[in-house]
């Protein structure tokens, strides 16, 4: 009999472990891993949400970047973390929407390594063009791309990123060849059409915005389904290219590791819910193009999983091949 009470014991407390642990969570700092180096895409939308996190959790929120190999490294060690709630990850499109169509093999997958929170924030990329280039529409385009195949020079930030893979989409459903020029990041691809180095780039917008403020560089369409609610005079590609279904965005997403209890996943996702809606946090979004999220996990997956699958086609369309 005391063996039967200490086993009964012993799962009362499993059983309750969860819910005490969530309500007394948190009770020391937080990591937000971000695969990146400072300043990046993900980077600048974890150091905004995790000034929100440490004011409502009362713990300090620390952003610890991990860069290096494609963003495996520091996607890799949020799968290793302990999944208590202490160590989140902040991913983008990159890692489990692209990588996985780009290379045979990754030591993270989404769903069997992690659980997703919510999205934190989402851009469209912009096709855009040298000012002075006699390339001035996306017709332009179309029609100069079509005269001269592989002739066109297309700026990116590098081979199997996601403005590759956007521009790629569009090419092909343009019936169109681009010839790819990759450079190491997005400043520098624009800056690269700013200069006339190619006639035409696809870039985020934050990327770019210096340049076109300077008349260096003139925006053509968004590569989004829907226009962007900070700059809707910038057509998207299925308005002005005659093209249909491409929609190409840049998000960025909070993850735990697989195992998390529900109850302290719930918890995030209910403060990021409240944290993305505050329009102090929009605007800060905002000035880089973005949207801000805050749908539910199983909503975020579908989008990811539809995404991965539009880029696995593009993939092997456009025959692309990581560096």
């Amino acid at each position: 009999m005391r063996v039967a009470a200490g086993l009964l014991c012993a799962l009362l407390a499993v059983a309750c472990g969860s819910p005490v642990q969530a309500q007394s969570y948190p009770t020391k700092p937080l990591r937000l891993i971000v695969p990146y180096a400072p300043g990046g895409f993900a980077d600048v939308a974890a150091r905004i949400v995790a000034e929100k996190l440490q004011q409502r959790l009362g713990q300090q929120v620390i952003v610890e970047n991990r860069s290096g190999g494609n963003g495996f490294i520091g996607t890799t060690a949020g799968a290793k973390a302990s999944p208590d709630g202490y160590t989140l990850l902040v991913a983008h499109t990159g890692e489990f929407a692209v990588s996985p169509a780009v290379f045979k093999d990754i030591p993270f997958e989404l769903e069997r390594d992690f659980e997703s929170i919510t999205m934190i924030s989402i851009a469209p990329l912009l096709v855009a063009a040298n000012a002075k280039s006699p390339i001035q529409s996306i017709p332009d385009l179309i029609k100069t791309a079509k005269a001269k195949p592989n002739a066109v020079g297309m700026g990116t930030p590098g081979t199997a990123s996601i403005n590759h893979l956007a521009g790629e989409w569009f090419a092909d459903a343009a019936g169109i060849k681009l010839l790819h020029v990759p450079y190491k990041g997005g400043a520098p691809a624009g800056v690269a059409v700013a200069a006339g180095e190619v006639p035409m780039g696809v870039m985020a917008i934050s990327s770019v915005m210096a340049q076109i403020q300077a008349g260096r560089v003139k925006p053509l369409a968004v590569t989004t389904a829907k226009r962007s609610a900070q700059y809707k005079d910038w057509p998207t590609l299925q308005e002005v290219g005659n093209v249909k279904d491409v929609d190409a965005s840049i998000w960025t997403g909070l993850f735990a590791p697989k195992g998390t209890p529900k109850p302290i996943l719930d918890r995030l996702h209910a403060e990021m819910v409240a944290i993305l809606a505050m329009p102090d946090v929009r605007e800060k979004f905002a000035q880089g193009g973005a949207d801000t999220g805050g749908m539910s996990p199983a909503e975020f997956v579908a989008i990811i999983k539809r995404e991965a699958a539009a880029y696995r086609t593009i993939v092997e369309k456009a025959n692309i091949k990581p560096e």
